[in-house]
């Protein structure tokens, strides 16, 4: 009888730990998705309805016109252009200098190679902002001003990234380099070979990471740009803001419009994020 009541006891126990659980997870859900409904419920609705108090959750009447007006606002077409174009082209340029970089310090031995990593790594303490200023007047005397340049090569290295490609290719065994040396592989060829096609989870976290930082740039592209030609989608967002005050409900909706590749995005490759952050040891 007290083995009986013992495992029931357990059971509850384990029924009652595994409600709590649920109950906090689903709370945390909903507090994280709270702020995305409203935006998308704020992008149907009139203008009277944005700010009314109590608020009001659901439009009464859906206005599917205020993306007709949101998108004609600027030239967004150009914008999505230029986000998509940055956010590739930094994306594959920082994928291929993080693993060259990233093996080197991993895998190959060189002078001062730990003192080479210790200093690049403390250059992530140092805050962005200070940056900006001589950043600036390096993209100006370079002639890169207002141009793709601009936006595209200061941001083809992350030293982020090299830490985590360097911590995940460091858990690959040495001997598989051994063989490949006896069997006359090059270091080059057993990079491309054999390391990245083990590595494919953590590549892809590192590029996903970076496509979302490209895609969601501010105040960079805002310093660096002057014009509609060169802007993107989070610059162009504030022409919705003036003086006179905020058009929320078609902000709401380019914001929506601006949110939708990222979203796409994540659900196919959510799946290898998680699988490179676990496997890297980055909690």
């Amino acid at each position: 009888m007290n083995s009986r009541y013992l495992v029931d006891g357990n059971l509850l126990r384990q029924r009652t730990y595994r409600l709590v659980l649920y109950f906090l997870l689903f709370a945390g859900c909903a507090i994280m998705l709270l702020p995305f409904f409203w935006m998308v419920t704020t992008s149907f609705k009139v203008e009277s309805e944005v700010l009314r108090m109590p608020p009001q959750w659901i439009p009464k009447d859906w206005q599917w016109i205020n993306y007709v007006k949101a998108w004609n606002v600027a030239p967004f077409g150009r914008y999505f252009f230029n986000s998509f174009f940055m956010a590739i082209t930094t994306t594959v340029g920082e994928v291929i200098t993080t693993i060259l970089a990233a093996y080197a310090f991993a895998k190959m031995r060189f002078f001062g190679k730990n003192v080479l990593f210790a200093i690049l790594l403390g250059t992530l303490m140092i805050p962005g902002q200070m940056l900006l200023i001589p950043n600036y007047v390096t993209i100006v005397r370079l002639g890169w001003f207002n141009r793709y340049e601009a936006l595209i090569i200061p941001w083809l290295a992350s030293v982020f990234g090299i830490f985590l490609l360097r911590q995940f290719f460091r858990s690959i065994p040495d001997e598989l380099q051994d063989a490949a040396r006896i069997d006359g592989c090059s270091r080059f060829r057993f990079l491309w070979q054999i390391v990245v096609p083990l590595s494919k989870a953590a590549i892809m976290t590192v590029a996903l990471l970076k496509f979302l930082g490209s895609w969601n740039a501010f105040l960079w592209v805002l310093i660096m740009t002057n014009s509609d030609k060169m802007r993107t989608i989070p610059v162009g967002l504030t022409l919705f803001s003036s003086e006179v005050g905020t058009a929320y409900e078609q902000l709401m909706a380019a914001s929506v419009l601006a949110i939708i590749p990222v979203l796409i995005l994540f659900f196919f490759t959510q799946k290898q994020f998680i699988q490179g952050v676990a496997r890297t040891g980055i909690k």
